[in-house]
């Protein structure tokens, strides 16, 4: 299930690879809903990294993002993985193709001559 939650950027980190391969790159947005500001750190991973080439710091976005959980030496942790990423008034910036809106192409084609 995915989320979304929209602030001003606060930091964003330089890119962690591990000796896995594993990649990751994280991102705190201040939230200014309710009666005190929250700080809210999602990481981005692997090919989402990109996400936050051309971002800076004040900047107003929306992030979408999924809710990770994962239990190690009977400690639980939670992660917020980012995997879209739109500025006010732009379109989302995300790795995903582009939706097509209405029924495939084929449909339209018939004897109607207008």
């Amino acid at each position: 299930m995915a989320y979304d939650l929209t602030g001003k950027i606060k930091l964003i980190q330089e890119p962690q690879t591990f000796n896995s391969g594993f990649t990751k790159r994280e991102m705190v947005v201040v939230v200014e809903e309710g009666k005190y500001p929250q700080e809210i750190n999602l990481e981005f991973v692997q090919d989402k990294i990109s996400l936050l080439d051309n971002l800076e710091p004040g900047q107003t976005v929306t992030v979408t993002f999924d809710i990770r959980g994962r239990e190690y030496n009977g400690r639980y942790f939670n992660n917020l993985q980012g995997w879209r990423i739109s500025m006010e008034n732009e379109s989302p910036t995300t790795d995903a193709p582009p939706v097509q809106d209405g029924p495939p192409a084929e449909v339209y084609d018939d004897d109607i001559p207008f």
